[in-house]
Order: C-alpha cells, then structure tokens, then sequence
C-alpha cells in the first residue's frame, strides 16, 4: 500500500510512524550521526539506498526536535510541528549535495524552518477570514451574538452589501 503513495508520502508516512514510535516508547530521540557515519549514509544515498535515507531521517530527528521548540509562542501542536518539521527534513535529505561543503544539519535545520515557516504563513491566511455568522460571544442569558448581531442592522442589510462589494471587485 505505501509504494502506491509515492516516494515522498512513504518516506512521511515511515518517518511519522518512527516519530510515533520513538516518543511512545521513550520520549527520546536517536543519537545523530558522527560525521563519518553521515558522510557514508550520504554516499549510499547518492546510489539510491533507501536504507541509509531512512537512516538519515531518524538519526536527526532530533534536530527537527529542537527547532521545534523556537516555535512554542505561536499556539500551534507541538506534534503538528514536528510532523511538518519531519516533512521539511525529507526534502532536505532528498535535495542535500554534499558537494556544497555544508554540513547536513545545517542544511536541514534552514529547510525544517521554512517549512514550518510557510505553514504559519498559511494558518495566517485562514485566520484572516471573518465571518458574519460565526459565533464571536454570549449574552446574559447564554445565547450565542454573532457579529451580525453587534452591528445591529437589518439581517440582509449587511450580506447584501458584503455581495455587492465582492461583486464589484
């Protein structure tokens, strides 16, 4: 069933279920690779070994981890976070060139943080929206005011100029 999924999706769905594993059954994570370990697993990468891939992913989850942790102020699930995280560490394994002369961690470290980055973005967007019928509060007796209800203004008074205006534009 994987392999019908594609590459990436297996290597997220094999690195979430490592991720599962790891902090149900300890709450840590692997030691990472001394550069001679990294340097090999890179080199067998560069054949197509998937092994040393999936190696190389749970050998720095840690680093996903702990970057992790310079989001904890946005109110996002910490486990949201490490999942997109782990996401920006598969893209960073599967596009490192070793060749550049940086370290891997350093490397991953910048695309973990974009990735976790562009999803804040993206929440931001969402969170943007406004809508006249959701609930923004309660009353005296209980009962939910929606934000229709604070204006204060006939029901269809305000939808109507709402749809005239995106009309226009």
């Amino acid at each position: 069933m994987l392999a019908m999924l594609g590459p990436l999706a297996e290597a997220i769905v094999r690195s979430m279920l490592l991720l599962a594993g790891f902090v149900a059954n300890s709450g840590t994570f692997p030691q990472p690779l001394s550069e001679e370990e990294e340097a090999k697993y890179l080199a067998r990468l560069q054949t197509g070994d998937e092994e040393a891939r999936a190696i190389l992913i749970e050998r720095n989850l840690r680093l996903v981890a702990h970057i992790v942790k310079k989001f904890d102020n946005t109110g996002e699930d910490v486990d949201d976070l490490i999942s997109i995280g782990t996401v920006g560490l598969i893209k960073a394994i599967g596009t490192f060139k070793p060749e550049k002369g940086t370290r891997l961690a350093t490397y991953a470290a910048r695309c973990i943080e974009n990735e976790i980055l562009m999803h804040l973005r993206s929440l931001k967007r969402v969170r943007g929206e406004v809508s006249l019928y959701d609930p923004i509060g309660v009353d005296r007796e209980g009962n939910e005011i929606t934000l229709l209800d604070v204006l204060g203004s006939d029901p269809d008074v305000v939808p109507d100029l709402v749809g005239k205006r995106l009309d226009e534009s």
